[in-house]
């Protein structure tokens, strides 16, 4: 309960909880109105029994409440003076002075996977919103296809033919509610159709491992050395899970002899290839490798999603299925669709518009520049730090001496600045030698924020 005493302008909220824990709640009260000077040195608390009528407790309580904060020394008691507020200095809150934060709340992140958010595009996406709402038939806010709106599923079609060099017809096409959604579905087909083991990669995001965990199915991990992932070990696995076009986190793009490899692997055992093309449109040094759905569209489920492109809360994400893997996908998926209609209507419009590549554009100028101002600051400010990967995504790796990872990433956490180290990304099975690096996601600070978040970084390398 909540109560107030008029007369000194003091609000104390005591929790209903016995009578312990009400002489508890009042002393705090009272000791924090003291402590912050809301009641001030010299200032005469009403009586026992008078406080106690207000507030609706017993007289007990408050006088014991009382004699907890005379013994502590916030309060005196004198026969005929009353109960007062100590004649002492109260020192007043510290100023803000400089010093080193606790991890738990950053001032900057420079953690990967996700874009910039400052700059999505709002002014344009309303735009889109409202002719793709003004458009759509009333029929268009019903359940509907479960693969998800036709027109979204046809500007796919075009735009990945387009930019990714991906083989398909909208028919192909299931749209999901970002990522992890899809692959979600998958590891129920899968299991459905058999499989128990999905190979992944040495080096990636151990959710994506869980959620094929939790399908039933077995992670084994693939070697990985200086031409990527190595799928040369593939056998009897049902499936792979590849980041082919930029390696998550490693940053390297899949060896064309293994991307000729794997496909080779798939058509022999009849296994299916996974491929997450989670930032593929972003390549800054020559145009984006095609995607490896083009090798063979009835072995390579091709994925991908707006969360690096556009924003991971828009919760937009598709798979590109081989014929006949979508009957199944779109059964498990359900006939209730996950995806909201018109966001779906809104991404489609926006493709249709021209805005899209537009967005994708500038945003890949932007990650450039702020790739290029990190090479440059590690190179003048940490010579044996390395940046290494291809100029693509929105995430550099940075080789660090051996041994200094967790000092590294410790040290930000005390600077203020979230950062993940290459050892979090590690699957645990992995027979590669562990590597002492950074995964720095360049693209995550707002401009505003970026040249403090750079500076930050360079303070804590060795």
């Amino acid at each position: 309960m909540a109560k107030s005493w008029a007369t000194l302008g003091v609000d104390l909220h005591l929790e209903p909880a016995g009578s312990s824990g009400l002489r508890r709640g009042l002393t705090d009260a009272l000791r924090d109105a003291v402590r912050t000077g809301r009641l001030a040195p010299g200032t005469r608390l009403p009586s026992s029994r008078a406080l106690a009528a207000d507030l609706g407790i017993a007289r007990n309580t408050v006088a014991e409440a009382y004699a907890d904060l005379v013994a502590e020394g916030w309060l005196t008691a004198r026969q005929g003076s009353g109960t007062r507020v100590a004649e002492r200095a109260v020192p007043p809150p510290a100023a803000a002075a400089p010093r080193r934060r606790a991890p738990g709340g950053p001032t900057y992140s420079l953690v990967a996977g996700i874009p910039d958010l400052a700059s999505f595009p709002r002014a344009e996406w309303l735009k889109a919103a409202r002719r793709a709402l003004a458009g759509a038939p009333f029929q268009a806010l019903g359940y509907g296809d479960p693969r998800g709106r036709p027109e979204l599923r046809a500007a796919l079609a075009g735009y990945l033919a387009r930019a990714r060099g991906v083989r398909t017809d909208p028919e192909a096409i299931v749209v999901t509610a970002g990522f992890s959604h899809a692959l979600r579905i998958l590891g129920t087909v899968l299991r459905a159709r058999g499989v128990r083991t999905v190979a992944v990669e040495s080096y990636g995001l151990d959710v994506h491992r869980a959620l094929l965990r939790d399908a039933g199915l077995a992670t084994p991990a693939l070697p990985y050395d200086e031409l990527g992932t190595d799928t040369r070990p593939l056998g009897s696995e049902g499936a792979v899970l590849l980041t082919a076009a930029h390696q998550f986190p490693m940053g390297t793009a899949l060896h064309p002899d293994r991307r000729t490899a794997v496909v080779d692997w798939a058509r022999r055992t009849g296994g299916l290839v996974l491929e997450d093309d989670y930032d593929g449109e972003f390549r800054y040094d020559r145009q984006p490798v095609g995607a490896l759905q083009g090798l063979d569209p009835d072995r390579v489920v091709h994925l991908g999603t707006a969360s690096k492109s556009l924003a991971p809360g828009l919760r937009l994400g598709w798979m590109v299925l081989p014929p006949s893997l979508v009957e199944e996908a779109t059964a498990a998926k359900g006939h209730a669709d996950t995806v909201g209609v018109l966001d779906q209507l809104t991404l489609a419009e926006f493709m249709a518009s021209g805005a899209y590549d537009r967005h994708v554009r500038a945003a890949r100028l932007r990650y450039r520049r702020r790739r290029d101002a990190l090479a440059a600051a590690v190179a003048d400010r940490a010579p044996d730090v390395r940046v290494t990967g291809i100029a693509a995504g929105l995430h550099a790796v940075l080789r660090l001496p051996p041994g200094t990872e967790q000092p590294v990433v410790q040290a930000a956490a005390w600077q203020g600045l979230a950062l993940h180290g290459l050892s979090l990304h590690r699957h645990p099975e992995a027979a590669t030698d562990p590597l002492d690096a950074l995964v720095v996601g360049y693209g995550t600070p707002p401009d505003g924020a970026w040249t403090g978040a750079l500076e930050a970084l360079c303070r804590v390398l060795p």
